[in-house]
């Protein structure tokens, strides 16, 4: 009596545990490079807006005849010497300071890596 088999296909519990291993290895060097690149970016974005900022107020300043001591107001720069006035992508506050200082953010330097300072350079 002849008994036939049907074939099965599939995976193997083994092929499954190595595919799972291969995935895990893969995220567990892609998830620090992301952080790393999304921190620098939101960093230089600051920086960015940093730069836009001491720019209105070089402007204002200028056009206005103010003297060195005077400070600005986000109200004195926005609409007229920047669009919209920018925030920091790390919710991070900008003071503005006099006319001879740049400006700064509130997050500041990072001591860790100073990729990711929020300072002007």
């Amino acid at each position: 009596m002849n008994v036939f088999r049907k074939k099965q296909t599939g995976f193997t519990l083994v092929e499954i545990m190595i595919v799972v291993l291969i995935i895990g290895i893969l995220l567990a060097v892609a998830i620090p490079s992301f952080v790393q690149a999304r921190e620098s970016s939101r960093a230089k974005a600051c920086i960015a807006n940093l730069k836009q900022i001491d720019s209105a107020k070089q402007q204002w300043a200028m056009d206005t005849k103010a003297a060195a001591t005077a400070t600005p107001t986000s109200a004195n720069l926005a609409p007229t010497y920047i669009k919209t006035y920018p925030s920091c992508p790390e919710a991070g506050t900008y003071t503005l300071g006099d006319v001879s200082t740049s400006p700064t953010c509130s997050i500041g330097s990072n001591t860790t890596n100073t990729n990711w300072s929020h300072v002007l350079p």
